[in-house]
């Protein structure tokens, strides 16, 4: 018989059996040095930390590797139920660190480096922020992602993978200057690109309609502009638990390159046209949709978002079970963060429907038992609507089963509610009028099983208010999920030597269990503890002080005793950092008139991003600098008072700003905040929270007693009641302090060159219409601040409730946030891992 000369006598080697990666000293030191002489190409005369912040890179994500694939392997050999969360917002900020502290290797990490003569401080610092996200909204999904590995359930991130991150803000004389953020610039170490996961998502065209014998119609997307969906996976660690989750992120490219013929002819720009179209899908994080342009190409993200991530879910679900959708509801969940994704729907629908041949009926039962909807704002122009007209030309697939949902949707309104043709306009998810939209919001609420609010305040008002039709028809719909962060990062990893004292004082449990950090409560009346808590909040608030000189950011000798009042998140019209700035003008004219006795120093650090095409709150950006350079120069002034933007907020910013802190400001207008993750953050690092009773203030309040909160201003009941017979100047005129505030504002003390640059500031918070009610506010804003000033004059008493904010800061984990959310809406099982 002939021998197959292919076929070897003894068996082959397996291709990924390989020993696993030490945890040594030696073992960091010797991989180290692989990585930065063999791979990298450098030698001891290189001189810049990027290479060797990469190498370290590769060395941990090596020993991520090897979770990561006993992770995927124990999901498929135990067949569970898997969750998927599709954002269009993952702000990851920086790897290094974090995946350090969750393997458990940052201290042998940490003496490999030194025994090199490295600081690993200054790896960390040199690498690029991962700003694929505009605020809480993206951080909070990092956050998830964090917790849902520690808590090892089975959950894939979906996302898109920008090429240009949240821009780069830089200060020109005063005003915001938007850069981009290339962040990918120099490769991203931590991503893996999966071609052969890759999808194409279908733009354009038209429909064609056809029936079978049997009578069923068959629809198919035709003559379409396609573009292709590559994904590239991002390692997720849990907290020292051997679980590794994927964050997978999606790149538009072209189907093809380039047209060479057209590019042999001499054509050369169309014939890289393609191309360009399709990168530009996946080029920048929230283009300016000022305009139709960019209007079209928010659409064409969510959408490329929505099929890529459907689509492989499908494809990983039929390479199993083929074409049997029977158990598919049984064995898979989305969660939709915020509306941007709820275009998922339709999609699911469609792919179900046309190309997995299921009838509408079973098609729908499994996207309405699969889908859960995340609301994230009470702001109705936050909402996405798309003009009928748009989706029709872009997604004529799309409108045409959106029309057959909400066809159907009110048929059940109606029959609900006979004859309320007020309530089917109010409901539908089209909205008529002059130019037909979409609401995509109540798409999102009819093709759920769960919609859910962000804090306990903002989802009474979904249900009172925003959505309170759809509340009356599916009360059983609606629940809350109170937002959370997670300690592992804003807490152990930005804030290790306050973490050491805690872990040694109550034992590190509370790590991945927040509620323990309720044993610190007795040690707010221990003298000796509260020593060692306030000289490492020195420290923390002096190597703040360090790092904004070594960024250039600010020359100022600041005072470290001072007060240090902190309101860092994105420049809001609600969120009133003009009310901030107010009480700054207002202490700056105190001390002009020399009504300074028993002054408390107070270094005021603002920082945040406003919208590119926010006009308003690039002027209040304006205001805040113009404030801060008169001030500052002031030699009245001195030390008892500074004013500091701080630019390009980032996470990484916000992880050395977190345990300087003395103050959070959370001032947002009542009935305007969803929740804030800001102030737990800074709640979690010992600051405490000056605010209204707003989205998670009214919680953080209740957990830590209204003697260890400064509370001020109008409740949203309160507000919606005043703005009836809302009167600014009457206010103004029986408030002695605010008419100076207003006087100097006005006469152009800020401004002397540049008159009338803050005019309509002036003229919105005097207007009896202003949404935010800053005026309102003010004289119980400036009676709270007074309040701050008497607690910090007695250190003693303001490092109880420091340590007391802090101690009662364990509601507001993430991983409480995700039990909840498994528990109520995933039902997941958690997968520990089968060791191999």
């Amino acid at each position: 018989m002939p021998t197959n000369k292919y076929v070897k006598s003894k068996p082959k080697l397996s291709i990924t059996n390989l020993p696993n990666k030490g945890i040594k000293k030696v073992d960091f030191i010797d991989d180290f040095k692989q990585y930065y002489v063999h791979l990298l190409g450098r030698d001891e005369n290189c001189r810049s930390p990027f290479y060797a912040s990469s190498a370290l890179s590769l060395v941990i994500r090596d020993r991520l590797m090897e979770h990561w694939n006993i992770t995927h392997q124990t999901y498929s050999k135990n067949d569970c139920r898997r969750g998927y969360y599709l954002s269009m917002e993952f702000l990851m900020g920086r790897t290094l660190s974090n995946a350090m502290l969750n393997l458990g290797v940052t201290d042998t990490v940490t003496k490999a480096m030194y025994d090199l003569g490295i600081e690993l401080e200054e790896l960390i610092s040199s690498e690029q922020d991962a700003g694929l996200g505009n605020g809480g909204l993206g951080r909070l999904a990092a956050c998830f992602l964090d917790s849902c590995a520690t808590l090892q359930l089975p959950i894939l991130g979906y996302g898109l993978r920008y090429e240009y991150g949240m821009f780069t803000q830089t200060i020109v004389n005063g005003e915001q200057v938007e850069k981009p953020d290339h962040w990918l610039r120099h490769g991203n170490v931590w991503e893996i690109e999966r071609l052969e996961y890759s999808h194409t998502i279908k733009f354009g065209g038209h429909t064609e309609t056809t029936t079978d014998d049997d009578g069923h119609s068959k629809h198919t997307w035709i003559e379409t502009s396609n573009v292709l969906a590559v994904p590239f996976d991002t390692p997720i660690p849990g907290y020292q638990n051997g679980t590794v989750n994927t964050l997978r992120l999606w790149k538009s490219v072209a189907t093809e390159e380039f047209n060479l013929d057209e590019f042999n002819a001499g054509d050369y720009a169309e014939a890289v046209a393609a191309k360009n179209t399709a990168e530009n899908i996946t080029m920048v994080l929230y283009p300016n949709d000022a305009n139709e342009n960019g209007k079209e190409l928010r659409l064409r993200q969510q959408y490329f978002l929505a099929s890529a991530s459907l689509q492989d879910v499908l494809a990983h679900w039929t390479g199993i079970h083929g074409n049997n959708f029977t158990r598919f509801a049984e064995k898979n969940c989305f969660q939709l963060n915020d509306t941007h994704p709820s275009i998922a729907i339709a999609e699911l629908m469609r792919l179900l429907v046309d190309i997995h041949h299921l009838s509408w009926n079973e098609a729908w039962i499994i996207t309405k038992n699969t889908m859960a909807y995340t609301n994230h704002t009470l702001l109705p122009e936050a909402l996405e609507r798309w003009s009928v007209k748009l989706m029709q030309r872009l997604l004529p697939r799309l409108m045409e089963i959106i029309f057959e949902i909400n066809a159907q949707f009110m048929t059940d309104v109606s029959s609900h509610w006979p004859g309320d043709g007020e309530r089917l306009r109010k409901m539908s998810i089209i909205e008529e009028g002059h130019e037909q939209q979409v609401r995509m919001a109540h798409l999102a609420i009819v093709g759920s099983f769960s919609v859910n609010g962000v804090a306990q305040l903002h989802t009474q008002l979904l249900q009172q208010g925003l959505f309170s039709d759809f509340y009356a028809f599916w009360p059983h719909k609606f629940n809350n999920k109170t937002n959370g962060v997670t300690p592992r990062r804003w807490l152990a990893a930005c804030n290790p030597e306050l973490a050491s004292l805690i872990s040694a004082t109550i034992g590190d449990g509370w790590i991945t269990d927040l509620s323990q950090l309720k044993k610190l409560e007795p040690y707010a009346e221990d003298a000796q503890f509260r020593k060692q808590w306030r000289a490492i909040k020195q420290a923390a608030k002096q190597s703040l002080i360090d790092y904004k000189k070594a960024n250039h950011e600010t020359e100022l000798h600041l005072n470290v005793d001072a007060i240090f009042d902190m309101q860092v998140k994105r420049i809001h019209e609600y969120k009133r950092q003009l009310l901030n700035v107010l009480h700054v003008i207002h202490l700056y004219n105190r001390i002009k008139k020399g009504d300074t006795e028993n002054w408390v120093a107070r270094c005021v650090l603002i920082g945040g991003k406003a919208a590119p095409g926010y006009r308003m709150a690039k002027k209040v950006i304006k205001l805040i600098n113009n404030v801060a350079q008169i001030i500052n120069s002031d030699p009245d002034v001195g030390d008892k008072l500074a004013l500091l933007f701080l630019s390009d907020y980032r996470v990484s910013a916000m992880e050395k700003i977190c345990p300087g802190a003395d103050l959070s400001e959370q001032i947002s207008t009542a009935g305007k905040e969803a929740s804030g993750t800001g102030n737990m953050k800074l709640m979690m690092n010992g600051a405490i929270t000056i605010g209204t009773l707003d989205g998670a203030n009214i919680e953080i309040r209740e957990e830590v007693g209204e003697k260890n909160f400064f509370l001020f201003g109008l409740t949203e009941e309160q507000i919606e009641s005043r703005r009836k017979h809302y009167n600014p100047l009457a206010i103004i005129d029986h408030d002695n302090d605010l008419k100076d505030v207003l006087h100097l504002l006005e006469s152009g003390h800020f401004n002397q060159f540049e008159p009338g640059l803050f005019d309509d500031v002036i003229s919105s918070i005097k207007n009896p219409h202003d949404p935010w009610m800053t005026i309102a506010d003010f004289r119980s804003y400036i009676d709270a601040q007074k309040r701050v000033e008497e607690a910090y004059l007695d250190q003693e008493r303001w490092t109880k409730m420091s340590i007391i904010n802090c101690a009662n800061s364990g509601k507001f984990s993430t991983d409480r946030t995700i039990n909840e959310y498994n528990n109520e809406i995933w039902k997941l099982k958690p997968q520990p891992l089968n060791p191999q």
